[in-house]
Parts: structure tokens; C-alpha cells; sequence
């Protein structure tokens, strides 16, 4: 384990006058922007050199890709003006010297899309330019993800430890910054909890201790304790400093932290205390979220004690703000370049900087003795994902009574056991909100016929456990395997991505509890510029057919977060069928969007033999639809019914029969996932629906009628569709019969609907014809 340097007297010099060019980085954007948070930027400023320069990270800021360099996340995102600051200051130092030197040692690794210079301050929270909050892409690659919302950044910290050391890389150490406030939100309380129960060593929370937020009252005013109290309970290591601006000081507290011998499984926190708004001339809460006025005199202060310090040329000192646009972006360059005159007179700190960030660069390893993971990455091999070529032993017998959520826990246990027999590795890391067994989510970590499973990790398995032993902590849970998908491990993480992809399931009515995590993790998979892996979300015991719980714990209307994100950011799974399960699965998992949903239910059904029943084999859910019934040709159309979910699908196929003998000539479309769908060419999407059949047609599902919005295709789709909210109202409880009752979910009711529906059809047509002409003006 590498060990921190304290600074000595030539360098503490380098240093502080290092902090005083970020210091204005940091104002003189804000000021021309107007927008930003300067005080927690100001107060970080110590802490975040310390651990750039001091060596106990050990980074490389010409090339963020190397997979073995230590890892950095801004929990506290809004303090971004500080990373760009220091950012643009020591990529300036390198350009400055390889301009000297012409020697390559000192080019970042991709030129102008990797390198944040000072030009890119003049973007700063401007369309295509520098994000307002902290974002982990090209210039800014140097962020492990992308964090903001408070609470959001601590489960990825822990995520990204977590998949660090099931990797064999642990040496690889993660910092996470945040701010007391930060520390107040439900998400790191479960987080604490976690990181200790996952024996997070190589996780490290440096808290700047402020005592300010927002609002003007005072943290401790609200929140008892102290940094020791908040984080010791929970079994971490604390440390930390009084003078959380003085960079001896932080730079000790930086060496205890990351001990080897002193770590022990256990996380480590260390806190500094600071004041929020240092040395900016406006303090505490009123320094968080709002700059000095543009060009004020208190800005101008500041900016004269830097001038009178280094002898620097700002223009305009004591002037008003042109009213000119152009007139204000040349001043806001012009200023710029007076702090960028400051460094490039000062030879010797530029030769530090630039060595010294060469050092600390060269100091990554490119191997580790104790990796696992081998250089050729399984994600791309095919047979993971070929559902037909699954062994016979994954399906369930036409009479079996399995659950589909059970077939779910057999293929994660068939993929890793896979994974185990080609690459000695397991493909998922899997969290449950102490609802594994429950969820079958547990069978990522089981046996597979001969082949041993992973089980779980750490203080309750191995450490080449699988299954996180997490406890009720849904929100963290999802952000611990957003983080763990997204941690690219390949040694090209531009073109392939090597690591674990992720799995988390709760009930499906607490899915809202992580969609948090999950939309900055879609967000970061859209921008990012390396690959990155992919999460499975499960949405466990969906829809009224978990009735003996009641509707504290229906998975009805919550479902329809999972479509809360832009198209192709995420696929929904609906099996009805246990076989339909690991094709579903196997589908989605071959494409390049990055979140899967899989909804699932509790009990169990027999499984259909659909030979028999003259219906599709269970492969053919893998296009998204397909055709349960068809029109019986020569007869009058009754209309087309589009039918999603386990208990909606059984209903209609115990009524096939009556159908036909009451003569009710109706097709009968089962959606499995619309996104699947949506990515078959249009011969099949047309053979499937018709133009004729999306204008004739309705809907059955077993969740809330707005989650199938995008099987709505005309004007009256709706009045006569059949949901588990049919009266718009909470279903109640009971055994599965009941439920279904109530919900109009049982074949009696769905009789009469289907009945109503065609019996109805020649008025439907009539009134939408009505409606085109009135729209054709006839």
C-alpha cells in the first residue's frame, strides 16, 4: 500500500500558491456566469489538492482510464467549480511544460476531449459546455460517475469498492467528498451500514466539516453530533483535523487514513474542518449557491489581493460589467489569462506540478497479483445470450406449477455457474433488500446442477462472494449495482467493457425507492465515453397477484417508474410463463441499453403446453409480441386485445376454448416488452399489428392502465380496456382468487370484457370514423 507524502517546506510553498490560482478558477467563472456554488468549492480546496498532490491517491491525470488508479467521486456534485479549477490548473502546468519540453511524458491521453484547460471555464454552466453539476465524461473523466442530487454519490462509492474488491483489485482505493449536509439524507445511513457489512476497506469518505447548507441555520443547530459520532457507530475508522484548510495538517490526516495495517475490513472517514466560502469574502450559508454580484466591489477585492500577491493584470479592476455580451466574454478571457500569466512566470512551480503529477501518474499500477479477472471479457460471448441454446435442464415441463420468478433464480444461476466453467468468473454481483430468497434474486449466488455457487460475499460468504449480505436499504442497494456496471475494469474501456454487470430486486411497488440511482446511472451511460455494463431491475411479486400481502405490496401503479427514462435507455420485461423468463432475459441482455427491467410474480402456475394449445413457442417472447389467437378468416372481426402480465395471460388462456364456442372473433396479442418489440424489423411488427388491428384494438393488464400507454392506439382503447385499476381505485386484499376478483382479473370477467369489446365493435368503428371525418372537415 502506498503511503502519503507530506509536503516539505519547498513544496507546502508550491502548494499553497497552487490553491491560490484555484481560488480564482474558481471565482471568475462564477462571476461572469452568475451561477454556481463558490462556498463548499472555496472550503474543499485544501482537501482536494492534498489528495492530488500528497501521493495517497495514486491517479494519473493523463490518462483517467488506467483501471488500476484510485478512484474519485463528488458526492457533493454541486462543488464542481472546484474540480474544474484545480482541473484546468494542472492541465495547464502539463501544457505549459510539454510546450517547453516537447517531451510526450507530459500529454494527457486524448488530446482536447480529455484535457479540462482553462479556454473551458469560459462554457461553465453554458449548453455544451462545463455541467453545473459533476458529470463523469471526456474532460471530466477524472470523476468516477456522474453525482448532484445529495445522497446519491455515497451507495456509488460503496458500489464502486465493492466491485473493486470482488475484482481482486482492493489495493485500488476510492475517495468520495462530501459535506455534513450531504451526510443527512437516508441514503448514506444505509450506506454506512453496507460498507461495513461489505467490508469496504478500500472506501474513504473525506468530509468537509462546515456546518452550513442552504438555509441560514447552522447543521449542528438540527443535527447533533460530530463526524465521529455520525460515522463510528456504524464500525468505520474516524479521523481528522481542526485545521481542515492547512495542508500539513490534512496531509497527516490523509496518511492515517489509507494505513493498510490500521484498516482492518473496515471503511475509513476522515473529516476537516472548515468554513464554508474561505477566504471569498461572503460566508457560510449566504456562500453556497450564489456568487458575488458580477463585478462588485467584493469581487474586485479578491481579485486586487491576488493582483498585489503575484503582480497579476486583471482589466476592468473596479469596473461595472459591459452591458455588451461580447464585451463581457472578452473581459471574462482577458482575466482568465492574467491568472494563466501568474503560472507561466512561475518556471519552478510549473516544473513541480507537471513532475510531480508525471510521479504520482507513473506510480498506477499496470498489473495487480491478486486480479481476477482475466483479460478476455465474457459479456460479448455469445452463448451467454442464446436462449435456445440453453440446456434443457432451465425449462420447466408443460403441469409443472413453478412461479416465474423462480426461472429467473435459476438462469442467474446458470450464468455464473457458466461464467465460473469458461472465464473462472462470475458475471453478476446481485443485492436484495434483505429479500433475496423472496425475490429468487438469491440465485446468482446458487449451485447450478454440478457446479458450485458464489454465495454470498464477505462477513456472511467469501470473498469471492456474489450476493451482497445487504439489509433493508433499497435506495442504496440500486446504487451500489448502478456503480458496479458502471466500473469499467477492460484495459480499452473505449471499445469493450470487462467488470460485473449488476442485479437488484425488491418488490415491484417499492420500485420508486431506486429509481434515483438509476436515472443518473442512465444518465451517465448515455454521455459517458468508455463502455460502460448493465443493471438488472427487478421488479419482484408485480401485480395484484400478490394478493395474501395486500396493496401496501401490489406492484400496480409504482411499476410505471421503470418507463421514466427516454427510449432505449431501458427495456421492461413482462413474462407471463417461468420459459419465458430466461429467453426474455437472454433478449434484452444482447442489445446495448443499459438498465433491464424484469417484472415477475409470486405464485405459482402450471406451465402450459403450448403445443397443445396451439400457441407460440416460449421463445417467440423474445420479440417483444406475439400472437396468442389469431383471426379465424371468413368471419367478422371482433377486434384485436393487447394482453400484458401472468395472471391477464392465464385468464385468456383458459377462455380460448369458450371464445370459440361463443363464436367471438377476436386476436389476441401477448406484449412481453414493448421494447423488444420495438426493435423488430416492420414485416414482423406489421404481421403482429396490423395498421387495421392498432385502430381496432384494446388492452389487458394486470398493472395500472397508464403503464401501457404505448399500446394505446386509438381514441377509444382505453373506455374499453381491463386493468388492475379498472374503477380507478387501490385494489384491497386477500387470497389470489379474491384479488383477481376484485381487480376483474379472473377468466369471468375477463369473458365479459372481451365480450363487451367485441359485441361493441360496429359502434367503436362508427365513432371513430366520426372523429376522422370531423378531423377531414367532412
Amino acid at each position: 500500500m502506498k503511503k502519503s507524502v507530506l509536503p516539505n517546506p519547498e513544496s507546502l510553498a508550491y502548494w499553497e500558491k497552487t490553491a491560490d490560482l484555484v481560488d480564482q478558477f474558481i471565482d471568475i467563472p462564477l462571476n461572469y456566469r452568475q451561477s454556481g456554488h463558490p462556498g463548499g468549492s472555496r472550503s474543499k480546496v485544501h482537501m482536494l489538492l492534498s489528495l492530488m498532490l500528497s501521493g495517497a491517491m495514486r491517479w494519473d491525470i493523463r490518462d483517467s482510464d488506467k483501471r488500476f488508479s484510485d478512484k474519485f467521486i463528488l458526492g457533493c456534485g454541486h462543488t464542481i467549480p472546484l474540480v474544474y479549477a484545480t482541473l484546468a490548473v494542472l492541465n495547464e502546468a502539463l501544457r505549459i511544460k510539454y510546450e517547453e519540453t516537447n517531451d510526450p511524458k507530459y500529454l494527457v491521453k486524448g488530446g482536447s476531449e480529455r484535457t479540462l484547460l482553462w479556454e473551458d471555464l469560459l462554457g461553465f454552466r453554458h449548453h455544451g459546455g462545463l455541467s453545473g453539476h459533476a458529470e463523469a465524461t471526456g474532460k471530466t473523466s477524472f470523476l468516477q460517475t456522474n453525482t448532484g442530487p445529495s445522497g446519491h454519490g455515497t451507495p456509488v462509492a460503496a458500489g464502486t469498492a465493492f466491485a473493486l474488491k470482488r475484482a481482486g483489485a482492493g489495493e485500488v482505493q476510492v475517495f468520495i467528498f462530501e459535506g455534513e449536509g450531504g451526510l443527512t439524507p437516508g441514503a448514506t445511513h444505509e450506506t454506512l451500514n453496507t460498507a461495513w457489512g461489505l467490508a469496504l476497506d478500500n472506501l474513504h469518505f473525506l468530509v468537509d466539516w462546515n456546518d452550513f447548507g442552504i438555509d441560514g441555520h447552522t447543521t449542528s443547530s438540527v443535527v447533533p453530533g460530530t463526524p465521529e459520532d455520525w460515522f463510528a457507530p456504524h464500525g468505520w475508522r474516524v479521523c481528522g483535523t481542526e485545521q481542515g484548510s492547512d495542508f500539513t495538517s490534512v496531509t497527516e490526516v490523509l496518511k492515517t487514513l489509507i494505513a493498510a495495517d490500521e484498516q482492518q475490513k473496515r471503511p475509513s472517514m476522515a473529516w476537516f474542518k472548515t468554513r464554508k466560502g474561505r477566504g471569498y469574502g461572503k460566508y457560510d450559508a449566504a456562500s453556497h449557491g450564489a456568487p458575488h454580484a458580477i463585478n462588485s466591489p467584493a469581487y474586485w477585492e479578491l481579485r486586487k489581493a491576488f493582483a498585489e500577491k503575484y503582480g497579476a493584470k486583471f482589466i476592468n479592476i473596479d469596473g461595472s460589467a459591459p452591458s455588451d455580451e461580447k464585451a463581457l466574454q472578452e473581459e471574462f478571457r482577458s482575466n482568465l489569462e492574467a491568472v494563466v500569466a501568474v503560472m507561466k512566470a512561475d518556471t519552478e512551480l510549473i516544473s513541480y506540478l507537471a513532475d510531480r503529477l508525471v510521479e504520482i501518474g507513473n506510480s498506477v499500477p499496470e498489473t495487480l497479483s491478486t486480479y481476477r479477472l482475466q483479460d478476455r471479457s465474457p459479456f460479448d460471448d455469445p452463448q451467454f445470450w442464446d436462449a435456445e441454446s440453453y440446456p434443457e435442464t432451465l425449462w420447466a415441463k408443460p403441469g409443472e406449477n413453478k412461479a416465474n420468478r423462480a426461472a429467473m433464480g435459476a438462469w442467474g444461476a446458470y450464468i455464473n455457474a457458466l461464467g465460473r466453467k469458461q472465464y473462472n468468473r462470475p458475471l453478476f454481483l446481485a443485492a436484495s433488500a434483505d429479500l433475496s430468497g423472496s425475490t429468487n434474486l438469491s440465485g446468482f449466488g446458487s449451485d447450478w446442477e454440478d457446479t458450485k455457487g458464489y454465495g454470498w460475499y464477505e462477513r456472511v460468504g467469501s470473498d469471492e462472494g456474489v450476493m451482497a449480505p445487504t439489509e433493508i436499504t433499497e435506495f442504496t442497494n440500486a446504487g451500489i449495482m448502478a456503480a458496479v456496471a458502471g466500473l469499467n475494469l477492460s484495459d480499452s474501456p473505449k471499445t469493450s467493457f470487462d467488470g460485473f454487470y449488476g442485479a437488484v430486486s425488491t418488490y415491484a411497488s417499492f420500485s420508486y425507492l431506486k429509481y434515483g440511482p438509476m436515472r443518473l446511472f442512465s444518465q451517465y451511460a448515455q454521455d459517458s465515453d468508455v463502455k460502460v455494463g448493465k443493471v438488472l431491475w427487478v421488479g419482484a411479486h408485480s401485480g395484484p397477484e400478490t394478493a395474501d400481502d395486500s396493496r401496501t405490496h401490489f406492484g400496480i401503479f409504482s411499476v410505471g417508474v421503470h418507463q421514466l427514462f427516454p427510449k432505449n435507455h431501458m427495456i421492461t420485461l413482462h413474462p407471463w410463463d417461468y420459459n419465458e423468463v430466461p429467453v426474455l432475459l437472454a433478449e434484452a441482455f444482447k442489445s446495448d441499453i443499459p438498465i433491464i427491467s424484469l417484472f415477475v410474480t409470486r405464485p405459482a402456475y402450471p406451465i402450459p403446453d403450448r403445443e397443445k394449445l396451439g400457441i407460440p413457442s416460449h421463445f417467440a417472447a423474445a420479440k417483444g409480441a406475439y400472437i396468442l389467437r389469431d383471426y379465424e378468416e371468413g368471419k367478422e372481426r371482433g377486434g384485436t386485445l393487447y394482453v400484458q402480465g401472468t395472471s391477464a395471460v392465464h385468464s385468456i388462456l383458459s377462455l380460448l376454448p369458450v371464445l370459440k364456442e361463443k363464436q367471438l372473433n377476436v386476436k389476441i396479442v401477448c406484449v412481453t416488452s414493448t421494447e423488444l418489440f420495438a426493435m423488430q424489423d416492420s414485416a414482423y411488427r406489421d404481421t403482429i399489428i396490423s395498421p387495421a388491428d392498432r385502430v381496432d384494438s384494446t388492452f389487458i393488464t394486470t398493472q395500472a392502465k397508464r403503464t401501457m400507454a404505448d399500446w394505446v392506439f386509438n381514441s377509444l382503447s382505453e373506455q374499453y380496456s381491463l386493468s388492475s385499476d379498472h374503477d380507478d381505485r387501490w385494489r384491497s386484499g386477500g387470497n389470489l382468487d379474491e384479488v383477481l376478483d376484485e381487480a376483474h382479473l379472473s377468466p369471468e370477467w375477463v369473458l365479459k370484457y372481451v365480450e363487451r369489446f367485441a359485441s361493441e365493435r360496429s359502434e367503436r368503428m362508427s365513432q371513430l370514423t366520426n372523429q376522422l371525418n370531423q378531423a377531414l372537415g367532412k
